[in-house]
């Protein structure tokens, strides 16, 4: 069931969907547990559901995960990395899998769970690598911001040291040219 594609930027496999659920915490085994169930004894008619039971490719890069449908390659959903804050294989069902992700516009998270056969711990790794690879080159980037603004002000200081010592040499200058 899950075909593995890497290319050198990103990761794409295929697995059955299971669905998304709106979850109360980030984190947790237990939310990823809550969420599989909560999906057992779903409304068949809720549209969060509507893509449930399904293949679909998941494309993983450094900048996000995006789920797509299989045959059309219609995007479902798409999860930057910044806003994921939990990934694990269910404790229940070594083959199902899922993530917790923020939604960006709001506070509200969501579980994505899905199936793979044989490759579930591994693309839960590839996810968390992808997730730690992410948050170095988001903290490497706000401290090179943090040097660049210190920079900054220093150049600022220099140069008004620079403009007032212009000024002390123009006025003494002045004094020196002056006949005594």
């Amino acid at each position: 069931m899950s075909d593995v594609l890497e290319d050198e930027s990103d990761l794409s496999f295929t697995v059955k969907f299971l669905g998304r659920v709106e979850v109360v915490r980030p984190s947790g085994l237990q939310i990823l547990e809550d969420a599989a169930q909560s999906l057992k004894t779903a409304d068949k008619f809720n549209s969060e559901k509507a893509a449930r039971n399904s293949k679909v490719h998941i494309f993983l890069t450094l900048s996000g995960i995006d789920i797509l449908e299989n045959k059309t390659k219609y995007l479902l959903y798409s999860c930057p990395l910044s806003t994921v804050s939990f990934c694990a294989v269910l404790r229940s069902s070594p083959k199902v899998f899922g993530f917790v992700a923020q939604h960006p516009a709001s506070d509200k998270y969501h579980c994505y769970l899905f199936q793979s056969q044989k490759f579930a711990p591994v693309l839960v790794s590839a996810i968390g690598d992808a997730f730690q690879v992410s948050r170095k080159e988001h903290n490497v980037r706000g401290e090179r911001d943090l040097v660049v603004e210190a920079l900054r002000h220093k150049n600022k200081v220099l140069q008004r040291e620079n403009e007032e010592l212009k000024r002390k040499l123009a006025g003494q200058n002045i004094y020196e040219s002056m006949p005594k």
